[in-house]
């Protein structure tokens, strides 16, 4: 992968719907989520007339807070999961990615204070449009001892929803391909936070 990746959230879509591009601005992911699923399940494709199917994603239950979400390659191959920290996650943001059943990384919201922030100057009447440029979340992706491997933060934009990925630690092929599908699945459930 080149990095950085810039995600982009589609703006003017019912379902959401993300481009990923890598530094060069080649087109790396593509996914859409489809709308009224009781059970979470997601396609990551590699182009934008869905036509290679790269990943699925699919949650272990029906709509749940801390549902698990199982990840496997076009052929079926299993490989990892991510899943919400439940109550834990209510106030800060945080999730386990799993390799298996061990969890060897997570995803944390590195300061919660923004999405009150947010919160309460996005209901003042005509500011309340630029949040976007005042408030933007970062999260970042650790290993249990507690170094940062990976960033995502929000660019300001007005808009769209615009994030980039920085590397900023080693990461094996399967380590990666689990961190971009944790991410991706994580700011799909968190994309209502700023």
């Amino acid at each position: 992968m080149q990095y950085p990746l810039e995600l982009t959230f589609k703006f003017w879509a019912l379902a959401p719907q993300i481009t990923i591009v890598d530094s060069q601005g080649n087109l790396v992911f593509y996914v859409k989520q489809k709308l009224f699923k009781l059970k979470e399940a997601i396609t990551i494709f590699a182009d934008l007339e869905r036509t290679r199917p790269l990943y699925d994603i699919k949650a272990d239950r029906i709509i749940d807070f801390s549902a698990r979400y199982n990840f496997t390659d076009s052929n079926g191959r299993e490989i990892g999961a991510v899943k919400r920290r439940g109550l834990r996650s209510l106030w800060r943001a945080r999730y386990d990615i799993f390799d298996g059943d061990t969890s060897n990384l997570n995803i944390q919201e590195k300061n919660p204070w923004i999405k009150v922030a947010d919160s309460l100057f996005a209901e003042i009447p005509v500011l309340g449009m630029f949040t976007g440029y005042v408030f933007n979340p970062v999260y970042l992706v650790s290993r249990t001892d507690g170094t940062v491997v990976m960033r995502l933060e929000k660019i300001p934009a007005f808009l769209s929803r615009r994030f980039i990925i920085k590397a900023v630690d080693q990461l094996s092929d399967r380590e990666e391909e689990q961190v971009l599908l944790s991410l991706m699945m994580m700011l799909l459930l968190e994309r209502n936070r700023g």
